[in-house]
């Protein structure tokens, strides 16, 4: 199973195994990562925005004009800014390491 890594404000870092296929807000809650996720998946908000590490960015499919439009709405906005919902874990993806931003988590539990 591959391994996701959440690095979180107070410099927690929690690693969650997970079925491939899985989304990263799945995989955040399925991980106890108290990321909001507002709409539940369906890409109307962007309560779910994560910052990719740089080293993993290039390695996603491209963000679709959908998600971009949201992630104009994301607090905190970086270059390497994406939604946890519409990245979907593989194998290829095994390690794959996103920092949560403050204002995606309801709490740093």
């Amino acid at each position: 199973m591959p391994t996701v890594f959440f690095l979180l404000p107070s410099g927690r870092k929690v690693a969650v195994a997970v079925e491939p296929g899985t989304t990263l807000l799945e995989a955040a809650r399925a991980g106890r990562v108290d990321i909001e996720g507002a709409c539940g998946g369906s890409m109307a908000c962007a309560t779910c925005h994560v910052w990719v590490e740089e080293g993993w960015f290039a390695r996603l499919p491209e963000a679709s004009p959908e998600e971009e439009d949201m992630l104009d709405l994301a607090a905190d906005w970086r270059p390497t800014s994406r939604l946890g919902c519409q990245i979907r874990i593989d194998a290829e993806l095994d390690g794959l390491t996103v920092r949560v931003p403050a204002s995606s988590l309801l709490s740093d539990g």
